[in-house]
């Protein structure tokens, strides 16, 4: 006799009743304080975080965990074409990771720009770089201090997890992008591994295709989807990674550009 057990696909409340399972194993997990204290309180605590000793060590995890080599492959086999881009931002530049890949794969003319909040993280990819052709300034995602349309590309890599919701961020990345210009975006995505990801470094997780959906209102459509590697495409694994290209409609208001000087050859906020 067949057992018909053997012909059948999973219920369907089997497949729901595991996601629960799934969903509130993450919620235990994830480390959510950046919804229970104030912004102001909670962006001081990321300074401290990348400020001390885990973020003087970041380019060592990023090292061992393969995200320094394998962020570096999307550009060395041009999943990721920096080519003929001519004014590059790196937001959350940290001890400089992505900054040293644009040095070696983006062209020799263009202009590359950092911003992190911490100082102590700028001063770590200065020394990392040592590289005149990158400017690095004390800047935060919620308020980026450049006018309107400054940008033919942006870099962001795992920031948009510090802030509350992905609103803001977004708004100000789309607000200093040119129409037609490129984003490379990073996110820690909601899975079990990106719950453990936000315990280490403080921050919230993203769901894939809502964070997508944040981005389509601001005028930031899905160009193509990136993987490290074939291992990761087929377990879906590595967190959020796509490139975006900006419409030719500015979606988001144009707040007030803050005010930068200039300390020991860096731009910096006041």
């Amino acid at each position: 006799m067949i057992n018909n057990s053997l012909q059948h696909p999973p219920l369907r409340s089997d497949v729901k009743t595991k996601r629960r399972k799934s969903r509130i194993v993450h919620r235990f997990v994830e480390r959510n304080l950046i919804h229970r204290i104030s912004y102001d309180k909670y962006r001081e605590k990321v300074r401290k975080v990348y400020g001390g000793r885990r973020g003087a060590l970041l380019t060592k995890f990023s090292s061992i965990s393969g995200h320094l080599q394998l962020g570096e492959r999307l550009l060395r086999k041009r999943q990721f074409d920096p080519s003929g881009l001519r004014n590059i931002l790196d937001i959350g530049s940290g001890a400089g990771q992505i900054l040293g890949h644009l040095l070696k794969y983006a062209d020799s003319q263009a202009q590359l720009t950092g911003i992190d909040i911490s100082h102590k993280m700028l001063d770590r990819a200065q020394r990392r770089l040592k590289s005149t052709r990158v400017r690095l300034i004390a800047a935060d995602l919620a308020q980026l201090p450049f006018p309107d349309s400054f940008f033919d590309c942006v870099t962001c890599g795992y920031v948009l997890e510090h802030l509350p919701n992905a609103y803001t961020g977004l708004a100000e990345i789309s607000r200093v992008m040119t129409p037609g210009g490129r984003l490379l975006l990073f996110a820690t995505e909601d899975s079990f591994s990106g719950a453990w990801t936000s315990r280490l470094w403080t921050c919230r997780t993203y769901n894939r295709r809502d964070l997508l959906g944040t981005c389509e209102e601001f005028g930031l459509t899905l160009a193509q989807e990136l993987w490290f590697t074939r291992m990761h495409r087929f377990f879906r694994a590595g967190g959020i990674c796509v490139e975006l290209t900006k419409s030719g409609e500015n979606h988001s208001p144009s707040p007030p550009i803050s005010e930068c000087a200039t300390l020991d050859g860096h731009s910096t906020l006041e």
